[in-house]
């Protein structure tokens, strides 16, 4: 698991420690509002350019390149002092070889996991969730370095999890744990999230929501004339508390537009089943996904970091943190109000 990584990281990190949001704020008058600013267009790019390089050959499954950005990952995790979920120094949950049942020779692969713990409910857990994996490179050695799928969302939850990380550090932390999962072949199957579903770190029960983010860092070419929007999926279809509390955070600090055109059950694309939040919801846990649509590059060579839109990935992710602050530190646990057996 030991790549080295020096010299294509040192830089990086000097460069891009914990983020200041420019102010002179005290620690104490520090508001939801002032962590969520700690997420900047700058940082993201900073990230993305890394885990979308050439380097990481597409990142597919249980490759060379996969398990690279996986040690990034571990790395920015340590660096701002947080803790792996069940082993304070482990962020590894590995998924092996043999789980992979549909894939062509598969390897063994790991889920990346790094934790905060709830000040007054650390029992009740907060899990936010990207893919790393992607589909690798073509025979011809072309290499898809799915800077939106799902890059966008990877550096996302690492931005968030330092906006997190700031709050704990000023004595503010959520009272509700927060597990930041980042799954393994999503690509070929949705098989990390599945693992992780079966053989969860945390009981589900005690699982509140999952909130998943998977491509965040474009712009639909339908939305081309109207660009401030994410489209939401899942958020009521098992809980209306989690749809009016994502509805209420967005219109008090972020107003973006909440465009919930693939939430209908009769969306041809069946895009609700189709990334890793669904395992969380065949289990009754409410969900929701983050998605900015399908574009040109959509699982092309294209789809590359210098094509995202930086300042709009920004305030997309400091939507799905400001939702995470507010589930992790209301006064009650939302519940799955809406689900059937």
């Amino acid at each position: 698991m030991k790549l080295s990584l020096v010299a294509l990281f040192s830089v990086f990190a000097v460069a891009c420690g914990p983020a200041q949001n420019g102010t002179k704020t005290s620690s104490s008058a520090k508001t939801n509002v002032d962590y969520a600013n700690s997420i900047t267009a700058e940082d993201l790019s900073k990230h993305l350019y890394i885990i979308a390089d050439d380097k990481m050959e597409g990142r597919m499954t249980g490759s060379v390149g996969q398990k690279m950005a996986g040690e990034y990952m571990v790395n920015h995790y340590k660096s701002l002092g947080m803790v792996g979920p069940i082993d304070k120094d482990n962020y590894y949950q590995a998924v092996p070889k043999e789980y992979f049942s549909r894939a062509r020779d598969p390897k063994d692969s790991e889920n990346i996991v790094a934790f905060i713990k709830g000040s007054e409910k650390p029992d009740e857990i907060i899990v936010l969730s990207a893919h790393y994996d992607h589909v690798g490179k073509d025979k011809d050695g072309n290499i898809y370095n799915g800077a939106d799928d799902d890059g966008s969302g990877t550096v996302s939850m690492l931005e968030m999890a330092e906006a997190f990380q700031m709050a704990v550090k000023d004595g503010k932390g959520p009272k509700r744990s927060i597990l930041f999962l980042h799954v393994t072949g999503e690509e070929i199957g949705l098989y990390g999230s599945r693992y992780y579903t079966d053989n969860p770190l945390f009981p589900l029960a005690n699982t509140v929501c999952n909130l998943n983010t998977d491509m965040i860092g474009r712009i639909d070419p339908d939305k081309a004339d109207s660009p401030n929007y994410i489209y939401l999926i899942g958020a009521d279809k098992l809980s209306q508390e989690l749809h009016d509390v994502s509805e209420m955070v967005n219109e008090k600090y972020v107003n973006l537009e909440l465009d919930y055109k693939y939430n209908d059950d009769d969306d041809p694309n069946r895009f609700y089943y189709r990334s890793d939040h669904y395992n969380f919801a065949k289990n009754n846990i409410p969900v929701i996904f983050y998605f900015n649509g399908t574009h040109d590059d959509y699982h092309q060579i294209t789809d590359t970091p210098d094509k995202i839109e930086y300042e709009l990935m920004a305030k997309r992710t400091k939507l799905i943190f400001l939702t995470a602050w507010e589930l992790a530190n209301r006064e009650g646990r939302i519940t799955a109000d809406k689900a059937t057996e």
